[in-house]
């Protein structure tokens, strides 16, 4: 743990963390300058199911207005289609193409109002929403025609949609040209609240983290096998770009890629065997800190935790103990063949699945008397996040906070709902008796869903069970910066949103050591 005296050396990691950033930048920089130098135009557009995705996703998200604001109706029938592809690159970019448009909802609509596309044409209300997925798309690529293949699959209302924009080209992008003059904008982008700018900044450089599965490979073993495929291990790199890679200050078993790595790291054995497994770094953090409280026969309970990646990691970090690991508060949709299938492969073998919601669980039931940590991954507003879809997908959340992200802000009604969902799991976990330690993690930068909780939690808690009380404990992690000592004085680890991190807190509560009372020695004389 590093100490106020040893300021000199967080200065210098601190260096080398700026350090780090401008080599990352530096990279996405030159990956831009080699795509742009290929003349194949910047956006090509998307294929026809992506935009009939995007358009079903846009409708369940989309803001909607009170009846005197309603510039454009739109339908509640989504949109029909089999698609031959949904794989992961599809998704996301059904996702993306959604959040855009629901970003700059308001301007589409008043585009689609102002080129008299809408109410002079006959489209069914119900294409409305493919209307504005497909006009963003249109916009940026400036209005050009779309570029296809001769085997993509056809959609008769993408084409129709399509060849209705096309007719009125001229009557957009003029609508366009007087929106960003009325908003004095050079792009559309300028009319976004600055919130919402500063995460799209933030999203173009954040780097990749990766963890390692130590069950089938050492950190050894990777660096080798990187190099081998002309990947170099970096502690500063400041003025490199290419092939590099660093490793995590937080978590020894983490690794950092610059972002335009991530198509080429894909198509490499280490990812496609589960040697090495893309994820936030929030998660790696909260893992590790309940493995710093376990002992060999120690069993640990996992509360809300989205991607069964991060069970996997807690699993693989307590592979050499006699650990087993509850998880809880699983999605009912859960295919537990796949389920079982994706652990084998990883090789994880002490996990069991519990099929009740933790406020169900009795703190007293028998399957749980050997849990001694609770890991906490309470639902939240991620505002932490600077590049939504990603966590969404990768952590399985829900499609709804877009609307958050899209706005730049959770409203109060919505951060005093999560925060009270929040403050009944958190002291649920601590009537467990048993248990000596609750990690509390969320992706949130709000203090009501951080800090309020836990010291709400620490106030109210029972004092009159036999049991010891808990108390606020200061992070186990280590604090690696002068930044992450000032961020961490009250006893709270927290990661500010930044070009390199996304956003986390991180607290964890112990319970209070029993003071031995001296035994008094009574004369027989």
């Amino acid at each position: 743990m590093l100490q106020l005296n040893e300021l000199q050396y967080s200065n210098e990691n601190k260096g080398e963390e700026i350090s780090q950033l401008a080599c990352l930048s530096l990279s996405d920089d030159e990956a831009s300058s080699e795509k742009n130098s290929g003349g194949v135009p910047e956006k090509a557009g998307y294929p026809d199911p992506v935009y009939v995705m995007a358009a079903n996703i846009f409708q369940g998200i989309r803001i909607e207005k009170s009846p005197e604001k309603v510039l454009i109706k739109y339908g509640n029938k989504p949109l029909q289609f089999l698609s031959e592809s949904e794989d992961e690159s599809f998704q996301r970019s059904s996702y993306e193409l959604a959040f855009s448009a629901l970003k700059y909802q308001d301007i589409l609509e008043t585009i689609l109002i102002d080129s008299c596309i809408i109410p002079s044409t006959t489209i069914p209300d119900h294409l409305n929403s493919l209307i504005i997925v497909m006009l963003y798309d249109f916009q940026e690529r400036k209005f050009q025609a779309r570029l296809l293949s001769d085997h993509e699959e056809s959609i008769a209302e993408v084409q129709e949609v399509e060849n209705l924009l096309n007719s009125f080209k001229t009557k957009l992008a003029a609508a366009l040209a007087r929106c960003r003059i009325k908003h004095d904008a050079l792009s559309i982008d300028h009319i976004l609240p600055e919130t919402v700018r500063n995460q799209e900044l933030r999203a173009s450089t954040l780097p990749l983290y990766a963890w390692i599965n130590t069950c089938k490979i050492s950190p050894e073993e990777v660096y080798h096998s990187l190099r081998k495929k002309g990947y170099n291990k970096v502690k500063c790199v400041l003025h490199m770009g290419g092939k590099v890679f660093a490793v995590d200050q937080h978590c020894y078993d983490v690794l950092i890629f610059p972002s335009h790595l991530k198509s080429d790291l894909l198509n490499i054995d280490l990812f496609k065997d589960y040697k090495l497994i893309f994820q936030d770094k929030s998660r790696s953090l909260a893992v590790h800190s309940v493995k710093a409280f376990l002992n060999m026969d120690d069993d640990v309970l996992m509360v809300n935790t989205g991607s069964w990646y991060t069970v996997a990691h807690m699993s693989i970090l307590t592979n050499n103990n006699c650990t087993k690991i509850f998880v809880c508060g699983v999605q009912p949709q859960t295919k537990h063949p796949d389920l079982k299938n994706l652990f084998t492969q990883m090789g994880c073998e002490n996990i069991e699945i519990l099929p009740e919601t933790f406020l169900n669980i009795e703190s007293k039931d028998n399957r749980l008397q050997k849990v001694k940590v609770i890991l906490l991954l309470p639902r939240c507003s991620g505002l932490g996040i600077s590049n939504p879809v990603e966590f969404i997908l990768n952590e399985h959340e829900d499609t709804d906070l877009l609307k958050d992200f899209s706005q730049g802000g959770t409203s109060e009604d919505k951060l005093n709902v999560l925060a009270q969902q929040q403050y009944k799991q958190l002291t649920h976990a601590m009537k467990f008796a048993k248990a000596q330690a609750v990690v509390y993690c969320t992706c949130s930068v709000y203090l009501e869903e951080n800090e309020a909780v836990v010291k709400k939690a620490l106030e109210l808690q029972d004092l009159g069970t036999k049991v010891q009380p808990y108390r606020l404990s200061p992070p186990v992690l280590p604090l690696c910066s002068l930044k992450d000592i000032q961020l961490s004085a009250d006893k709270f680890f927290r990661m500010e949103p930044s070009e390199i991190t996304n956003g986390c807190f991180l607290s964890v509560l112990t319970r209070e050591v029993r003071e031995k009372i001296p035994m008094r020695v009574i004369s027989c004389n």
